[in-house]
């Protein structure tokens, strides 16, 4: 049982990750989330159009994007299911799992056999993977989200059919594939090797790399980083895209169109900070989805903001 001290500290630097990560987050997602088409497109009639929205070539540049259109509300875009999600993954980690008392808002995965960090890894995966699908949907839409309106929100970024079956969300087209495939590369591949050339201190002690073994470390998280930074990418762009067509509607066209009547407020005045790939072309998989990734944006599309991949990794052997 935490004391009264322990859940301030933790509600307390809690707010401060929110403060700083939110919208660090919520640009990144824009960044991968945006459609960049390097070729024409048909319109309805078949003649070959030059693509029209913007073109944001670096994280910094959506950043600014971001704030210029949308000021600091469209940074803070997510907040609410963000603070939502982890309220209830902190809860169901503190209720059910057999855990020591969080420190400073960090928790690590309990120690165990490589297996049952995977089995544990991929069932909080399942667990928060609804309300990230919410959250990256709530940060790219172009509508203005209410905070306390869960009902409008919903409306705005969760189809009719996903309204009714929102287990459905669990079968958007490659998103567990792409989950599933990135906590593999992490559990089975990156963190044993990190255990081996990096082996944990003893508590008290300061860490005594050689610098051998953290050089090979480096490059492997080189490596892993052009496997998991595409992923990362693809995880964003099958996240947004909606599942439509319920029985109670004669085409996905008619659920959208009908879907979008309610919601007339935007979140720019003049322009959408983003462009979002049509969803009546759906992504039908993950390899689908890399191959028209590569074909319509090119290679460059799957490792936007790679480095962010890359720190991640190297961050790890701290939090280590």
């Amino acid at each position: 049982m935490l004391g009264v001290g322990e859940i301030i500290t933790l509600l307390v630097s809690l707010a401060i990750s929110f403060a700083i990560f939110v919208p660090l987050t919520g640009v990144l997602v824009r960044f991968r989330a945006q459609y960049n088409p390097r070729g024409l497109q048909l319109d309805v009639e078949g003649t070959p159009q030059p693509h029209t929205g913007p073109v944001i070539r670096s994280y910094f540049a959506m950043m600014k994007r971001v704030y210029r259109i949308e000021g600091w509300a469209g940074l803070y875009k997510g907040l609410m299911p963000t603070l939502l999600s982890t309220l209830f993954v902190t809860g169901v980690i503190l209720t059910f799992m057999d855990t020591p008392s969080p420190s400073h808002g960090r928790y690590h995965a309990p120690n165990t056999s490589l297996l049952g960090t995977l089995f544990y890894s991929i069932i909080m995966m399942l667990i928060s993977l609804p309300t990230s699908i919410i959250t990256y949907r709530s940060i790219t839409t172009p509508f203005k989200l209410s905070y306390l309106n869960a009902a409008q929100s919903f409306r705005a970024i969760l189809t009719p059919t996903e309204r009714r079956k929102p287990w459905i969300l669990y079968l958007t087209p490659g998103l567990l594939a792409s989950e599933v495939l990135h906590i593999v590369i992490v559990v089975v591949g990156l963190g044993p090797l990190r255990r081996l050339l990096l082996p944990k201190p003893e508590l008290g002690s300061y860490p005594d790399y050689s610098l051998t073994k953290l050089g090979i470390y480096i490059v492997v998280v080189l490596i892993t980083t052009a496997v998991l930074s595409p992923l990362e990418v693809m995880s964003i762009r099958l996240a947004i895209q909606r599942n439509h067509a319920s029985a109670e509607y004669n085409s996905v066209s008619q659920e959208i169109e009908g879907d979008a009547e309610d919601n007339t407020e935007f979140s720019g005045n003049e322009e959408d900070v983003i462009t979002l790939r049509s969803e009546s072309d759906p992504y039908l998989g993950l390899v689908d989805c890399a191959k028209r990734m590569v074909d319509e944006e090119g290679f460059s599309s799957m490792y936007r903001a790679w480095w962010i991949t890359l720190l991640g990794g190297l961050g790890s052997v701290a939090s280590y």
